[in-house]
């Protein structure tokens, strides 16, 4: 079992910069791709980025650009770097594990709680 743990999310105004982190516990995740998603109010999930075990991403093309994901695998950590924040990118943030890259929310295994990010204009 893996433990997700996100936290950074907060109020914001347009334009601002954000880090998101995810920390996790049970195992390590050097060996699983993670993936950030997001889920706005009235709408679907939809994926936002993915960073391999390698170091590998890809990205949504609507914060492609924007939105760069890392990881630190001997602190069990990934992160989400926002910049250049829009009021689309209100929602709350998940982080995921998956044994493979994929964009799809239903290769992912493990799940965190989510982490609120508004942002403002």
């Amino acid at each position: 079992q893996v433990q997700l743990v996100e936290s950074g999310g907060k109020w914001v105004q347009v334009g601002d910069s954000l880090r998101l982190s995810c920390v996790a516990s049970g195992r390590y995740i050097a060996a699983y791709a993670m993936g950030w998603f997001r889920q706005a109010p009235g709408k679907e999930r939809e994926f936002v980025g993915t960073i391999s075990w390698t170091g590998d991403a890809m990205y949504a093309e609507s914060v492609k650009g924007r939105f760069t994901i890392s990881r630190d695998n001997p602190k069990n950590t990934v992160y989400l770097q926002m910049n250049s924040l829009k009021p689309e990118d209100t929602a709350v943030y998940y982080c995921a594990a998956a044994t493979a890259l994929s964009d799809n929310s239903g290769d992912y295994d493990y799940w965190g709680q989510g982490t609120q990010v508004t942002v403002s204009s």
